[in-house]
């Protein structure tokens, strides 16, 4: 299959990604997996005062912002390869997570949040009550319970 790529779109993404824009913010990496009744999300975040770390639940949406300020009061400037500014992501969440019990932790660069599953989602046992007259009546194609 031939697909159309435009090289100068794919740069200014890249751009954009990497360093953001004033109107959007650099994105930051993440990993996300389900183990038990907890998901879990990690996001690189290598660098930050763990007190910039910005962490919103609105309805099912958590947004995560940090800011890893620029330098000042630098003379001479020799090599800026790592993004500056505000990092942010945002996650839609499913209603079978339980955001009031959210917890999060930042160690080694890494900001780390454990979302547990909603109580209402996790699957239960019904039991089922039979009375004591049931019996089972003979039909012609099949047996029918009675009460």
């Amino acid at each position: 299959m031939l697909m159309r790529t435009d090289p100068f779109r794919d740069l200014d993404r890249l751009t954009q990604q990497v360093f953001g824009t004033a109107a959007r913010p650099a994105m930051m990496s993440m990993d996300a997996w389900r183990e038990g009744d907890t998901f879990t999300v990690e996001f690189d975040l290598p660098g930050i005062d763990p007190s910039s770390i910005d962490l919103d639940v609105e309805r099912n949406v958590l947004t995560v912002r940090a800011d890893r300020p620029a330098r000042e009061g630098i003379a001479e400037l020799v090599a800026a390869e790592r993004p500056r500014g505000v990092f942010s992501r945002q996650l839609i969440l499913g209603d079978n997570l339980d955001t009031e019990r959210i917890s999060a932790a930042y160690h080694a660069g890494v900001l780390r949040l454990d979302i547990p599953v909603a109580e209402k989602a996790k699957p239960r046992k019904i039991s089922v009550q039979a009375s004591e007259d049931s019996q089972i009546v003979e039909g012609e194609s099949q047996k029918v319970l009675q009460s």
